[in-house]
């Protein structure tokens, strides 16, 4: 599957459904973001059950800042609508295999479990 330009128009709708979304947070000036594309273009490609995301920071300014985004190239997954992973750095094909298989394997009913308790714990 191709990957998918992401703004603020879609965001919410495609990463707030069930299943796995990753996204890209790059921009065309970022040497590092440019090396990363074929990888993750090559991902998106052999994982079809995936969404692969892109989201141009120079254009959507408003979603680098709502997720506080302050380098680039950062990859961040998200399943059933949670956040489960978010970190800067163009990653090897090797480390974004590992990152699906552990998004994969996460039980969400307890990482949902995990994200109340410390919710409660900031009040």
């Amino acid at each position: 599957m191709a990957t998918v330009e992401l703004t603020t128009e879609n965001f919410d709708k495609v990463t707030g459904g069930d299943g796995i979304v990753l996204v890209d947070f790059w921009a065309s000036w970022c040497g590092p973001c440019l090396r990363f594309a074929p990888v993750y273009d090559k991902q998106s490609d052999k994982h079809e059950d995936i969404v692969f995301g892109k989201v141009d920071t120079e254009a959507q300014v408003e979603l680098a800042a709502r997720y506080d985004i302050r380098s680039i190239p950062t990859l961040m997954a998200l399943r059933d609508g949670v956040i489960v992973f978010s970190q800067p750095g163009a990653l090897p094909e090797s480390a974004v295999e590992s990152l699906i298989s552990q998004v994969r394997e996460l039980d969400m009913e307890d990482v949902r479990k995990q994200l109340a308790e410390h919710a409660s714990h900031e009040h």
